[in-house]
């Protein structure tokens, strides 16, 4: 039978039937060691039924209890490394100093000394050596052929600390990749050699694509700032290499690094900015010990909003979503987080209500608040979509505008303490339906908040940006189009957006929850606005692309210019009024808006709510832009 095929027979045996084998192993190189140890001291080969007996089961009953007490064979061969070959020499060292003390020392009839001290030695080297070819043979070393490893991704590790020794040791047993060598900004390392590998100059990064043919940089800093990042990362995307990085750090720590692990840049490295860290008292404030309903909990920043609460250990946790596929795979997600309380610092105790329903169904909405009295609501049920919108703004208004109000009102019928509406940078001043939903559903809360009739319900108001990674984000929609060779498609050149990732957003709207007082437009001091055609432009050179362009006919991804769909714009705002306050944390502003009074928001209500039913587009979207500063509907349906 061939090697290969005799290695994954082996691999497929029971871990008893694997454990016996590696005994049996042992078993015979105690038998052989003895026979060579008695070899080098005589010069002559003994027939093996003339060895001493004693030496040969002394060897056997002292070698194996010893090994078995190491853990030699727990050990799984084809992952092992330094660290199993020192467990190898401690255990030799304990069987060496016993039968030494046995045949040396003490000494047995017809056994001459030396015997004592070779022995072991022979011992030692000869398991040494057997766990070395094991783990080389059923890693699948041997049986990768030229061919494969001529086509494998030719990589090297940027960072040669114990993050980088890791994932070059999870990287030799895949046949993902080509493990090249490191990159190391450390002088007194290079020129090294690590396990094998050779420690590179970061400076010498193009030529060794050239002489080497690199084709990856696989990223092992972990503990790198993210301006140190950038630096490299500029640095990097000037070479046409590919880059990828490491999972999290927790993942890193539980040793469960794996090729399959490896992963497009994080979108905080295309943010180019560090991630706002939360402040852990706002998070916890009105969460812990309490009754949280999330609505839209299936979406982008609902279903995140669920993770973070989830950490915080309510009582009770409603998921409330209107996509049933989306329900289930939040619940689930929940779920299973709830069974890994070693991983995740979850009370046992919490609970996860998941509802299927619209917030536009008055009588669910009742039924729900009134059964589960939540402590606090995040509000992120929402159509976001803005050219979907667009097409179909009938739904949009229905779902954002009224399907706010009805869960509103609940919420202040049932006396809930707080309720957090997910709004968005669009809602200012807005040029689309969805924006001005967005902007309609924040009047529809601040009117509330004023009303004589909300005596305990704080509303407040949570606006950001484009949101990184979110369904309809461009970063996972440019990542497609690169793998499908191109084209990159952009509606305008002098296109600017800002820019953060899920965890903040989710995250910030929280911590605005706890800062509440009433009526409160929260906003994200999000940093500079990020132009699209700069990041499509380095998320190609990144992927070890260039942009295809009049200039540059032999690049690879072309980037081509659409048109601005309709409704949207140029740059975005956060604000519509001026001179936002502090707030508790340092990054998270408010906002102070115009808003209508309760009364006269409601009649306005009534009348565009009667223009739905006809189905009026004109008419709608003059009221739209009759309640909400800034809106100039397109009317030419």
């Amino acid at each position: 039978m061939p090697l290969n095929n005799l290695a994954n027979q082996t691999l497929k045996l029971p871990r008893l039937a694997k454990r016996a084998i590696a005994l049996m192993l042992d078993s015979c190189i105690c038998i052989l060691a003895v026979w060579a140890a008695f070899f080098l001291r005589l010069g002559v080969w003994l027939p093996l039924s003339e060895i001493p007996k004693v030496t040969i089961l002394a060897s056997l009953g002292l070698a194996l209890p010893v090994f078995i007490f190491f853990g030699l064979y727990r050990a799984i061969f084809r992952y092992s490394g330094w660290p199993a070959l020192m467990t190898v020499a401690k255990a030799a060292t304990i069987y060496g100093i016993t039968y030494c003390t046995l045949f040396t020392a003490i000494g047995f009839e017809g056994v001459p000394r030396t015997v004592g001290i070779i022995q072991p030695l022979l011992l030692f080297m000869a398991v040494g050596m057997l766990r070395a070819f094991a783990r080389f043979w059923l890693s699948g070393s041997p049986r990768k052929s030229a061919f494969v490893q001529k086509n494998l991704p030719r990589v090297l590790i940027y960072g040669a600390g114990s993050a980088g020794r890791q994932l070059a040791a999870a990287m030799r047993s895949s046949n993902h990749v080509h493990v090249i060598g490191y990159l190391d900004d450390d002088k007194n390392l290079h020129g090294g050699v690590l396990n094998g590998l050779s420690i590179f100059r970061a400076q010498d990064l193009q030529e060794l694509v050239n002489t080497l043919f690199i084709t990856d940089v696989l990223l092992a800093l972990p503990s790198a700032t993210q301006a140190r990042r950038n630096e490299i990362l500029k640095f990097i995307s000037e070479v046409k290499v590919a880059v990828r990085t490491l999972p999290n750090l927790n993942d890193l720590a539980s040793g469960k690094i794996t090729a399959s692990d490896l992963r497009e840049l994080n979108v905080e490295d295309l943010l180019g900015r560090d991630s706002v860290q939360p402040d852990l008292n706002l998070l916890k404030k009105n969460i812990s010990n309490q009754v949280v309903m999330v609505t839209g909990a299936g979406g982008s920043i609902g279903g995140e909003l669920c993770r973070q609460i989830l950490m915080q250990n309510p009582v009770t946790l409603v998921l409330f979503d209107q996509s049933e596929f989306a329900l289930y795979s939040i619940h689930q997600e929940l779920l299973k987080k709830l069974n890994l309380l070693d991983t995740f610092d979850i009370s046992p105790g919490v609970k996860i209500i998941p509802i299927l329903g619209s917030v536009r169904s008055e009588e669910l909405v009742d039924e729900v608040l009134k059964k589960f009295s939540p402590h606090i609501i995040f509000h992120a049920a929402a159509y976001k979509h803005v050219p979907l919108v667009e097409e179909n703004y009938i739904e949009g208004i229905g779902n954002n505008v009224f399907g706010t109000r009805v869960i509103a009102a609940a919420a202040m019928k049932y006396g809930v303490s707080n309720f957090v509406l997910v709004s968005t940078d669009k809602a200012v001043r807005p040029t689309n339906v969805m924006g001005a939903t967005k902007r309609l559903a924040e009047l529809v809360l601040q009117a509330y908040a004023k009303s004589s009739f909300s005596t305990k319900t704080r509303f407040s108001i949570v606006r950001f940006g484009n949101v990184l990674g979110s369904s309809g984000s461009v970063v996972p929609l440019f990542r497609k189009q690169i793998k499908d060779g191109g084209p990159i498609t952009l509606t305008h050149a002098d296109v600017t957006r800002y820019f953060m990732t899920i965890p903040e957003a989710a995250q910030l709207v929280i911590q605005a929850g706890a800062m509440a007082q009433g009526g409160d437009v929260f906003v994200l001091d999000m940093g500079e606005p990020v132009r699209i055609l700069d990041l499509a432009k380095h998320m190609i050179e990144l992927s070890g692309l260039e942009v295809l362009s009049d200039t540059n006919p032999e690049g690879d991804i072309e980037i081509e210019i659409t048109g601005l769909r309709p409704g949207e714009k140029l740059y975005e705002e956060l604000l519509i009024g001026e001179n936002p306050e502090l707030t508790d944390h340092q990054l998270i502003m408010k906002a102070h808006e115009p808003f209508f009074p309760l009364e006269l928001l409601e009649d306005k209500l009534i009348i565009l709510q009667k223009a739905l039913y006809t189905k009026s587009s004109i008419e709608v979207k003059y009221l739209l832009k009759d309640l909400v500063e800034g809106y100039d509907p397109v009317t030419d349906r």
